[in-house]
């Protein structure tokens, strides 16, 4: 298969993920919250018709990993180093399998838009990479196509700067390059509160958000 999209995940140990949004609700919900955003995203993008991958980490947890992940997705673990290592790793092993459109998520924004999964793929037959942007100065997706892009080395992860140094890169390089829709990451309680409100509003519309509507509402 020519396009594939991968999931990046970490293992949902209390304390160790969400740590914003655990400092209002506590480690262990914001702990479970993490999960359910792992397991809907997965189940959400089980439909794209692309190869799927779940890149995990650490290595130990491999057996929750797989416990969530629907039929169709292929477990591997994140490379080392920091985020841009892990994400350069991700995409030159896709290339060297034979991909030629990558597309590459996070785990912070289980209400991505599926239409714009589509819209990206759409967009990497003409540019040669796709992004999506946050509202804090991050990205939520980020795709190449046909080679890795050098945008991942001396980037100030987890910064507002992220984004802008993003397209630096992307310029200095001459890389031809389109955006997708904005959207949010859920880091804080306020940001839980607003994807709530957000969930409530679209009842019916996408089982897995009903669900997860449905699980968080419960989990307060």
């Amino acid at each position: 298969m020519t396009e594939c999209i991968g999931l990046f995940a970490k293992y949902w140990q209390p304390g160790k993920v969400k740590t914003r949004l655990a400092a209002s609700i506590g480690p262990q919900r914001a702990a479970a919250t993490y999960r359910h955003f792992v397991a809907t995203l997965l189940a959400r993008l089980s439909g794209c018709l692309a190869q799927k991958w779940l890149a995990y980490t650490p290595s130990e947890h491999l057996g929750e990993f797989q416990e969530i992940a629907p039929e169709g997705w292929q477990l591997e673990l994140q490379a080392q180093g920091d985020l841009g290592d892990r994400m350069q790793a991700f995409f030159a092993r896709r290339f060297a399998e034979g991909s030629k459109r990558v597309l590459l998520v996070g785990s912070d924004s289980p209400h991505l838009p599926l239409e714009s999964i589509q819209q990206a793929f759409a967009q990497l037959r003409d540019s040669e990479v796709v992004l999506g942007p946050t509202e804090d100065g991050g990205y939520w997706l980020v795709g190449a196509a046909g080679r890795v892009p050098d945008i991942f080395s001396d980037i100030p992860w987890s910064t507002p700067q992220v984004w802008q140094t993003t397209m630096e890169a992307l310029q200095a390089a001459k890389t031809s390059h389109s955006t997708l829709p904005v959207c949010y990451d859920i880091d804080t309680a306020d940001d839980l509160q607003r994807l709530l409100g957000d969930l409530q509003a679209r009842v019916g519309n996408d089982p897995q958000l009903d669900q997860l509507l449905e699980l968080l509402s419960y989990s307060k």
